[in-house]
């Protein structure tokens, strides 16, 4: 372990309960039934609906998730405070004080989200008993367990890494600003550049929100499919907005400079935006797959709670990959050089110039980069093979004309999404030039935003369609 990652204390001293220690017996053998009964009574409660075919319902299904976490949350206070009246000892290490904190908050909140839940389905079971098995589904059951211990881990992941960063010797930066070097431009070019960045950015803004609005005015739009389309719509806004404002200012003001604080936000919001892009697209390739390959349970798959689940569930995700990143990197201290060489806080940049052990950050972006990039690609790959063979079982020009057209904006948006990608990790530039990376960087943050809505509108009759509409509405109103 490195020297400044230690706390100034190696343990803690528990004070306990206020028990004369004359009491100390009687109490012991109470709190020591009443953790026995939580776990048997809990355990069995989990066995009773894991061997009854009839408890397999949805409000037993959360019952089982809450008696496991019942014995989980007893089980982070019960066994050290039943040890420490048995020895007599107070002290606890400062890596166990820290681990308790963190399952504490953990086993908490899934306590709530799951009787959260629980609330919902006696809801509908008495305010909708006739659509219960419909509403209250498998689909729906498990993403609410999921979101649950998801969301969980994140607000307990966020509480104990703020702790342990209060904590450390070394928790402030030795430098308040960066320096961004922006992008490799003569002077004389500036202009035209920004010119050129300034057209990218409105053409990125103007033709999502125009997306976003089409879908929202014309209701044969109301679909899943136009669904996370308008969801990858304002996220492209968004990401776009993460980089674009800043660099044209600085290109405009001459000024490099950006505080700590909008750096480690500028990394946060991107890496937000940009996880939240892959899911979406795997979510549009599961969608096209089951209206290619399952047309006829089309409707009845992809749900309207199903299309909601799968929208929530990649912003939670997102979220929590980003905000670890983010508090990872904000307990890095950075004393030497401040140049960034780069036209935004990349978190791969901002690892280079740290002084401290980057080797916990970097397994991370390893870890999520399988997780958040790798795995939504191989569904996209493996729903696409499974709709060429679909196709190909019976082939026929209408069958592939009608496949092309149901797909073929889709596949050109992943194509450059992960085109980029593939380009800026599988083929790296070497050490001592970032002149790739910058270029490869502008054209995800910038360039490919841009043409998502243009793919969308050329290659799509639906969109088309809507868009016509507006427009006709707009001639003969008066």
């Amino acid at each position: 372990m490195r020297r400044d990652n230690q706390s100034r204390v190696s343990e803690f001293l528990l004070q306990g309960l206020p028990i004369q220690p004359e009491q100390q017996g009687i109490y012991y053998t109470l709190f020591l039934g009443i953790y026995l009964t939580t776990v048997l009574g809990n355990l069995l409660i989990i066995l009773l609906i894991r061997l009854d075919s009839r408890l397999h319902t949805p409000m037993y299904f959360f019952l089982s998730h809450l008696a496991f976490t019942d014995i989980s949350f007893s089980s982070v206070t019960a066994p050290k405070m039943l040890m420490s009246m048995q020895t007599q000892s107070q002290s606890i290490s400062y890596a166990g004080c820290i681990s308790q904190v963190y399952f504490f908050l953990f086993f908490g909140d899934i306590d709530s989200f799951l009787l959260t839940s629980m609330a919902y389905d006696r809801y509908v079971a008495i305010c909708y008993p006739l659509h219960y098995t419909t509403i209250m589904s498998q689909r729906l059951c498990f993403p609410l367990v999921i979101v649950s211990w998801v969301l969980s881990f994140a607000i307990a992941l966020l509480h104990t890494l703020l702790l342990k960063t209060k904590m450390r010797r070394d928790n402030q930066t030795c430098v308040s600003e960066f320096l961004l070097i922006g992008l490799p431009i003569q002077l004389e070019q500036q202009g035209m550049f920004f010119i050129l960045f300034l057209g990218l950015y409105l053409t990125t803004v103007l033709g999502n929100l125009l997306i976003i609005l089409l879908i929202r005015l014309d209701s044969r739009l109301h679909t899943p499919m136009y669904f996370f389309l308008s969801h990858l719509a304002f996220t492209d806004v968004s990401f776009s907005s993460v980089t674009a404002p800043k660099l044209l200012m600085n290109m405009q003001t001459q000024s490099q400079s950006t505080s700590y604080a909008g750096c480690i936000s500028q990394v946060y919001f991107s890496i937000f935006f940009f996880d939240i892009d892959s899911f979406l697209l795997t979510s549009m390739a599961y969608d096209r797959y089951v209206a290619i390959c399952h047309p006829l349970h089309y409707t009845t798959i992809m749900s309207q709670n199903l299309c909601f689940l799968l929208a929530i569930v990649s912003w939670v995700l997102s979220f929590a990959s980003a905000l670890l990143h983010t508090l990872l990197l904000a307990r890095l201290s950075f004393c030497g050089d401040n140049i960034l060489l780069h036209f935004f806080c990349d978190l791969s940049a901002l690892l280079k110039l740290s002084s401290s052990d980057t080797s916990t950050n970097e397994l991370l972006i390893l870890t999520a980069g399988g997780v958040f990039l790798t795995v939504p690609f191989m569904c996209i790959l493996i729903s696409y093979g499974h709709i060429g063979f679909t196709i190909l079982r019976v082939p026929s020009t209408k069958r592939i004309y009608k496949a092309l057209s149901t797909c073929g904006s889709h596949l050109s948006v992943v194509s450059l999404y992960y085109g980029a990608i593939i380009e800026l990790y599988i083929f790296p530039s070497s050490s001592d030039s970032n002149g790739k990376d910058v270029i490869v960087a502008v054209f995800y943050t910038l360039v490919t935003p841009m043409l998502n809505p243009i793919i969308y509108s050329l290659r799509n009759r639906d969109m088309k369609r809507a868009l016509g509409k507006i427009l006709c509405r707009g001639n003969f109103s008066p």
